[in-house]
C-alpha cells in the first residue's frame, strides 16, 4: 500500500497532458476520413507515451523531495495584518517549477489559496503571504502541499509536508509598537496636539532646589531657605502610580460588526494599547468586564506582567445576545475600588433613552471616580444621512439617519451636563481618540 501510495497516489495529470491525449483523438476522428492521420495518430500517441514516461520516471523515480517548513509566529494579532513565510530548498541541480498549496484555519473562510514559484536548483526559495485574523481564538493550520512539474509539465507529483500547528489569535498587540513612541508625549500627533490647562497643582515633591526667575513664591521652603540662606522653593512633579481601570461592556449592542470586526474586539485592542500607555507613564491599570453578569476584574497593579496578564484575560472575551446590568456594575464598583481613580468605560448607546435608562448609575458612578464614557459612533448612519436622496424613500431614510446622529451628539450633551467625560468614535479611530483623552486628562491633572 505505501509502494502503491508513493508512485499512484501522489500522481496528478495536468492540462497539459490532456491536450495532448485530445490532439490524439483529433488525429483519430480524422483517420476516419483520411487514413493518412492514423499513422499521425500512432505516432503522437507513441511519443505522448514517452515523453510522459520519461516525465514520470524524472520526477518520482530520480528527483528528491524538497523540504518545506513554514514559518510562523506562535501567536497572530487580531485586526492586523500578520506575515506567514514558507522556506522550500530544491536538492536537485535541476530547476521546476511548482504550486504550493497551504491548508489555512477554517476561521479565514479561504478556500483557493495558492502559490506558483520556480525552484531554482540547488537553492532557498522564500514565500510569504499575509493573512488578516477578525476573530480571537486557537487557529489550526494544516498541512503544506507542493505539486511539482518538470519542463514537459505532462505528470504532476505532490508532495504532502506534515506542517499542521495551532497558533492563537490574541488582541491586537501589533498596535503597541505603532503607539509606543507617540504616547511619549503629552497628546498623541495624529489628532493635534494642544497645551492643555492644569486643574490644579501637583503636590507629589521631587526635590529643593534654588530660587530662580518665575518659580511659584507659593512653593517656598522657609526652613530650608533659613538654614541655606538663600531662597529656595519646593519643585514637585506630575502625580504617579495613579489607578486606572478600563471596564468593557460586554452587553448585545458590542456584537455590531465593523470592518470584519466587532465593536467588542476594538474596544479589547483599545484597552491593550491604553494599558501599555499607562504603565509607560507608570500609573496603575485594571480591568473590568461585564454584561449581564459581572465578568473578569483584574485589580489595578504597576506589576510588569500587568500588561501580559491583561492580554490573556482579554483573549478569551466574548460577547452575548443580553443587555448590561450597569447597577451590578455600580455595586462592583463600590465594593471593589476603594480609592479615586479614571474609569474608562467602553459600551456603546445608540439612543438618547438607553442613555437614560443607565445614567442614573453613571451618575453614581462618577461621584466616586472620574469617569469616561467612551462609545461608538454609527458609520453606515452617517454615509446614509450624506448620500443624496433621489426619491421620496431616500428622504425618509436620510432624515432617520441624520435624527439617529444628532442623538449621539445628545448623549455627549447629557453626559457633560453631569460632569461626565465622554469620547464618541468611530471604530477605526478608538485607539486613538481614547489615548488622546487619557493623556488630556493625566496633562490636566484631572485624576
Amino acid at each position: 500500500m505505501k509502494i502503491i501510495r508513493k508512485y499512484i497516489g501522489d500522481l496528478f495529470l495536468p492540462l497539459r497532458f490532456y491536450l495532448m491525449i485530445g490532439v490524439c483523438v483529433v488525429f483519430l476522428l480524422l483517420s476516419f476520413f483520411v487514413s493518412l492521420f492514423f499513422y499521425w495518430a500512432q505516432l503522437i500517441l507513441l511519443i505522448a507515451f514517452l515523453l510522459t514516461l520519461a516525465d514520470y520516471f524524472f520526477l518520482f523515480i530520480i528527483t528528491k523531495k524538497p523540504s518545506i517548513k513554514r514559518n510562523l509566529s506562535d501567536r497572530l494579532s487580531n485586526g492586523d495584518v500578520n506575515k506567514v513565510t514558507i522556506r522550500i530548498r530544491n536538492k536537485m541541480k535541476v530547476s521546476y517549477d511548482a504550486t504550493v498549496i497551504d491548508e489555512l484555519p477554517e476561521q479565514l473562510q479561504v478556500r483557493d489559496f495558492s502559490m506558483k514559484t520556480t525552484l531554482v536548483a540547488n537553492k532557498d526559495i522564500l514565500l510569504s503571504y499575509t493573512i488578516r485574523p477578525t476573530e480571537r481564538g486557537n487557529y489550526e493550520f494544516g498541512n503544506i502541499i507542493l505539486y511539482m512539474q518538470s519542463a514537459l509539465g505532462l505528470v504532476s507529483r505532490r508532495v504532502t509536508s506534515t506542517a499542521s500547528k495551532t497558533v492563537s489569535v490574541y488582541p491586537s498587540y501589533l498596535q503597541l509598537r505603532n503607539y509606543q513612541l507617540n504616547a511619549q508625549g503629552s497628546v498623541l500627533n495624529e489628532k493635534g496636539s494642544k497645551s492643555m490647562r492644569k486643574l490644579g497643582h501637583s503636590m507629589e515633591f521631587e526635590q529643593i532646589k534654588e530660587y530662580v526667575t518665575g518659580d511659584d513664591f507659593r512653593s517656598v521652603n522657609w526652613k530650608a531657605t533659613a538654614r541655606k540662606g538663600n531662597l529656595m522653593v519646593n519643585n514637585y512633579t506630575d502625580e504617579k502610580s495613579q489607578q486606572v481601570y478600563c471596564i468593557i461592556d460586554k452587553g448585545r449592542l458590542m456584537k455590531m460588526p465593523f470592518n470584519g470586526l466587532t465593536l467588542l474586539d476594538y474596544a479589547i485592542n483599545s484597552t491593550l494599547v491604553l494599558s501599555h500607555v499607562c504603565l509607560q507613564k507608570q500609573d496603575k491599570i485594571g480591568l473590568i468586564t461585564f454584561a449581564n453578569k459581572m465578568g473578569t476584574l483584574i485589580p489595578a497593579s504597576r506589576n510588569p506582567v500587568q500588561r501580559d496578564k491583561i492580554i490573556e484575560f482579554l483573549y478569551k472575551q466574548e460577547t452575548g445576545f443580553l443587555e448590561p446590568d450597569f447597577e451590578l456594575l455600580y455595586l462592583q464598583i463600590r465594593s471593589k475600588i476603594k480609592q479615586r481613580s479614571l474609569l474608562i468605560l467602553y459600551t456603546n448607546m445608540e439612543s438618547l433613552n438607553g442613555l437614560k435608562r443607565q445614567l442614573p448609575y453613571l451618575r453614581s458612578i462618577a461621584r466616586h471616580h472620574l469617569l469616561l464614557v467612551v462609545f461608538f459612533e454609527n458609520t453606515e448612519l452617517i454615509s446614509l444621512a450624506h448620500a443624496e436622496a433621489l426619491n421620496l424613500e431616500d428622504v425618509y431614510v436620510k432624515t432617520i439617519a441624520e435624527k439617529f446622529n444628532f442623538e449621539k451628539r445628545l448623549i455627549i450633551k447629557e453626559l457633560q451636563k453631569y460632569g461626565i467625560a465622554s469620547v464618541l468614535s468611530t471604530p477605526e479611530a478608538l485607539t486613538i481618540n481614547a489615548l488622546n483623552k487619557y493623556l488630556e486628562l493625566k496633562k490636566r491633572q484631572a485624576i
